[in-house]
Protein backbone atom coordinates (compact mmCIF):
# COMPACT_ATOMS: atom_id res chain seq x y z
CA UNK A 1 0.00 0.00 0.00
CA UNK A 2 2.86 2.50 1.28
CA UNK A 3 6.40 2.24 0.03
CA UNK A 4 9.17 4.47 0.42
CA UNK A 5 12.24 4.39 -1.08
CA UNK A 6 15.59 5.81 -0.04
CA UNK A 7 13.66 8.39 1.62
CA UNK A 8 15.82 11.30 3.39
CA UNK A 9 15.12 14.84 4.94
CA UNK A 10 17.32 17.79 5.15
CA UNK A 11 16.61 20.91 6.61
CA UNK A 12 18.47 24.09 5.93
CA UNK A 13 21.25 24.38 3.02
CA UNK A 14 25.24 24.54 3.52
CA UNK A 15 27.04 24.49 6.67
CA UNK A 16 23.56 24.81 8.79
CA UNK A 17 22.28 21.79 6.83
CA UNK A 18 21.02 18.94 9.32
CA UNK A 19 20.02 15.52 7.98
CA UNK A 20 17.44 14.32 9.97
CA UNK A 21 16.22 11.51 7.29
CA UNK A 22 19.11 9.15 6.15
CA UNK A 23 18.29 6.71 2.82
CA UNK A 24 15.78 4.56 3.95
CA UNK A 25 13.05 2.38 2.89
CA UNK A 26 9.95 1.00 4.55
CA UNK A 27 6.78 -0.74 2.85
CA UNK A 28 3.79 -1.17 5.03
CA UNK A 29 0.97 -3.41 3.64
CA UNK A 30 -2.72 -2.90 3.76
CA UNK A 31 -4.89 -3.57 7.12
CA UNK A 32 -0.97 -3.31 9.14
CA UNK A 33 -0.72 -1.38 12.14
CA UNK A 34 2.52 -0.01 12.93
CA UNK A 35 4.33 1.53 15.50
CA UNK A 36 7.17 3.77 15.08
CA UNK A 37 9.70 4.15 18.07
CA UNK A 38 13.17 5.79 18.94
CA UNK A 39 14.53 8.30 21.29
CA UNK A 40 14.07 12.05 20.86
CA UNK A 41 15.14 12.99 17.67
CA UNK A 42 15.99 10.19 15.49
CA UNK A 43 13.49 11.33 12.79
CA UNK A 44 10.17 10.00 13.93
CA UNK A 45 8.04 12.79 13.60
CA UNK A 46 9.47 13.72 10.18
CA UNK A 47 9.19 10.49 9.05
CA UNK A 48 5.22 10.61 10.38
CA UNK A 49 5.05 13.95 8.50
CA UNK A 50 5.90 12.60 4.86
CA UNK A 51 3.97 9.34 5.40
CA UNK A 52 1.06 11.74 5.95
CA UNK A 53 2.20 13.87 3.24
CA UNK A 54 2.60 16.97 5.55
CA UNK A 55 5.78 17.56 4.42
CA UNK A 56 8.04 16.32 1.74
CA UNK A 57 11.10 14.63 1.38
CA UNK A 58 14.90 15.91 0.18
CA UNK A 59 14.86 12.76 -2.16
CA UNK A 60 13.47 9.27 -2.06
CA UNK A 61 10.10 8.07 -3.74
CA UNK A 62 6.96 7.78 -1.81
CA UNK A 63 4.41 5.42 -3.86
CA UNK A 64 0.84 5.36 -2.15
CA UNK A 65 -0.66 1.80 -4.07
CA UNK A 66 1.65 2.59 -6.95
CA UNK A 67 1.36 6.55 -7.26
CA UNK A 68 4.27 8.63 -7.00
CA UNK A 69 3.85 11.45 -4.91
CA UNK A 70 5.41 13.57 -6.44
CA UNK A 71 3.50 13.69 -9.30
CA UNK A 72 0.62 15.31 -7.72
CA UNK A 73 -0.54 19.03 -7.52
CA UNK A 74 -0.61 20.77 -4.20
CA UNK A 75 -4.68 20.34 -4.66
CA UNK A 76 -4.46 16.56 -5.19
CA UNK A 77 -2.16 16.22 -2.34
CA UNK A 78 -4.69 18.03 -0.40
CA UNK A 79 -7.56 15.45 -1.65
CA UNK A 80 -5.14 12.72 -0.88
CA UNK A 81 -5.13 13.94 2.70
CA UNK A 82 -8.53 14.69 3.01
CA UNK A 83 -10.06 11.63 1.47
CA UNK A 84 -7.51 8.87 2.26
CA UNK A 85 -5.44 9.46 5.60
CA UNK A 86 -7.18 10.34 8.89
CA UNK A 87 -4.99 12.24 11.38
CA UNK A 88 -5.05 11.84 15.61
CA UNK A 89 -2.12 13.99 17.60
CA UNK A 90 -1.08 14.39 20.73
CA UNK A 91 -2.99 17.57 21.48
CA UNK A 92 -6.25 17.08 20.11
CA UNK A 93 -6.63 19.97 18.36
CA UNK A 94 -10.11 20.41 18.97
CA UNK A 95 -11.77 23.87 18.68
CA UNK A 96 -12.94 25.32 21.45
CA UNK A 97 -16.50 26.63 22.16
CA UNK A 98 -17.41 24.10 19.39
CA UNK A 99 -19.24 21.16 20.29
CA UNK A 100 -18.02 17.67 20.35
CA UNK A 101 -20.16 16.97 17.29
CA UNK A 102 -19.28 20.58 15.70
CA UNK A 103 -15.61 19.14 15.85
CA UNK A 104 -15.79 15.77 14.59
CA UNK A 105 -18.25 17.41 11.27
CA UNK A 106 -15.59 19.80 10.38
CA UNK A 107 -13.46 17.64 7.92
CA UNK A 108 -16.95 16.61 5.98
CA UNK A 109 -17.55 20.45 5.69
CA UNK A 110 -14.29 20.57 3.79
CA UNK A 111 -15.42 17.11 2.00
CA UNK A 112 -18.28 19.10 0.48
CA UNK A 113 -21.09 16.67 2.54
CA UNK A 114 -24.62 17.69 2.74
CA UNK A 115 -25.19 19.17 6.63
CA UNK A 116 -28.10 16.25 7.06
CA UNK A 117 -25.42 13.89 6.27
CA UNK A 118 -22.51 15.64 8.40
CA UNK A 119 -24.65 15.11 11.08
CA UNK A 120 -25.53 11.53 10.60
CA UNK A 121 -22.24 10.27 9.94
CA UNK A 122 -20.87 12.46 12.90
CA UNK A 123 -23.17 11.22 15.62
CA UNK A 124 -22.25 7.82 14.29
CA UNK A 125 -18.67 8.06 14.52
CA UNK A 126 -18.79 9.94 17.97
CA UNK A 127 -20.81 6.86 18.98
CA UNK A 128 -18.60 4.21 17.76
CA UNK A 129 -16.29 6.12 20.47
CA UNK A 130 -18.61 5.54 23.21
CA UNK A 131 -19.60 9.61 23.62
CA UNK A 132 -22.91 9.99 21.85
CA UNK A 133 -24.48 10.85 25.22
CA UNK A 134 -21.61 14.06 25.19
CA UNK A 135 -22.48 14.77 21.42
CA UNK A 136 -23.26 18.59 22.33
CA UNK A 137 -20.44 19.19 25.22
CA UNK A 138 -17.59 21.32 24.17
CA UNK A 139 -13.98 20.36 24.56
CA UNK A 140 -14.09 22.17 28.25
CA UNK A 141 -16.48 19.83 29.80
CA UNK A 142 -14.88 16.90 28.63
CA UNK A 143 -11.80 14.89 30.54
CA UNK A 144 -8.31 14.37 28.39
CA UNK A 145 -9.93 11.11 27.30
CA UNK A 146 -13.19 12.20 26.10
CA UNK A 147 -11.43 15.12 24.16
CA UNK A 148 -8.88 12.68 22.33
CA UNK A 149 -12.39 9.89 21.55
CA UNK A 150 -13.60 13.06 19.87
CA UNK A 151 -10.44 13.90 18.23
CA UNK A 152 -10.44 10.29 16.87
CA UNK A 153 -14.00 10.43 15.99
CA UNK A 154 -13.03 13.43 13.86
CA UNK A 155 -10.51 11.11 12.18
CA UNK A 156 -12.39 8.29 11.45
CA UNK A 157 -15.77 10.18 10.18
CA UNK A 158 -14.07 10.80 6.73
CA UNK A 159 -13.59 6.90 6.39
CA UNK A 160 -10.18 7.09 5.88
CA UNK A 161 -8.00 4.38 4.89
CA UNK A 162 -4.86 5.42 6.67
CA UNK A 163 -4.86 6.50 10.50
CA UNK A 164 -2.06 8.86 11.09
CA UNK A 165 -1.47 9.16 14.55
CA UNK A 166 1.17 11.02 16.58
CA UNK A 167 1.30 10.17 20.40
CA UNK A 168 -2.15 9.71 20.38
CA UNK A 169 -1.89 8.79 24.34
CA UNK A 170 0.75 11.40 25.33
CA UNK A 171 -1.02 13.37 27.17
CA UNK A 172 -3.69 10.74 28.95
CA UNK A 173 -3.02 8.11 32.20
CA UNK A 174 -2.33 4.66 31.75
CA UNK A 175 -6.25 3.61 32.02
CA UNK A 176 -7.03 6.31 29.30
CA UNK A 177 -4.40 5.38 27.47
CA UNK A 178 -5.50 1.86 27.14
CA UNK A 179 -9.14 2.25 26.07
CA UNK A 180 -7.99 4.60 23.43
CA UNK A 181 -5.44 2.18 22.05
CA UNK A 182 -8.38 -0.23 22.44
CA UNK A 183 -10.29 1.71 20.44
CA UNK A 184 -7.35 2.82 17.68
CA UNK A 185 -6.77 -0.87 17.35
CA UNK A 186 -10.33 -1.86 17.07
CA UNK A 187 -10.86 0.00 14.16
CA UNK A 188 -7.56 -1.48 12.45
CA UNK A 189 -9.45 -4.57 12.69
CA UNK A 190 -12.01 -3.11 10.68
CA UNK A 191 -9.66 -3.03 8.00
CA UNK A 192 -8.11 0.56 8.38
CA UNK A 193 -4.61 0.66 8.17
CA UNK A 194 -2.62 2.30 11.13
CA UNK A 195 0.89 4.12 11.58
CA UNK A 196 1.85 5.41 14.98
CA UNK A 197 4.17 7.06 16.51
CA UNK A 198 4.83 6.45 20.53
CA UNK A 199 7.85 6.35 22.97
CA UNK A 200 5.94 3.92 24.89
CA UNK A 201 6.83 0.33 24.84
CA UNK A 202 3.44 -0.91 26.43
CA UNK A 203 1.42 1.63 23.64
CA UNK A 204 3.51 -0.10 20.45
CA UNK A 205 2.58 -3.29 21.84
CA UNK A 206 -0.17 -2.80 20.57
CA UNK A 207 0.97 -2.49 16.88
CA UNK A 208 1.74 -5.55 14.63
CA UNK A 209 5.18 -4.24 13.90
CA UNK A 210 7.21 -1.63 15.61
CA UNK A 211 10.02 0.03 13.65
CA UNK A 212 12.58 1.26 15.70
CA UNK A 213 14.51 4.71 14.17
CA UNK A 214 17.78 5.80 15.83
CA UNK A 215 19.72 8.90 14.03
CA UNK A 216 17.36 8.86 11.57
CA UNK A 217 18.02 5.44 10.03
CA UNK A 218 15.88 2.62 10.74
CA UNK A 219 17.56 0.19 13.32
CA UNK A 220 15.29 -2.76 13.52
CA UNK A 221 12.39 -4.08 13.26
Amino acid sequence: MISLEQITKTYGTGEVASQVLHPLDLHIEKGEFVAIMGPSGSGKSTLLNILGALDVPSSGRYRFEGTDLRTLSIEQLALFRRHILGFIFQGFNLLKRTSALENVEMPLIYQGVSARERRRRSYAALKSVGLSARAGYDPARLSGGQQQRVAIARAIVTRPRVLIADEPTGNLDTKRSHEIMELIRGFNRSGITVIMVTHEEDIAAYAGRTILLRDGRIEEE
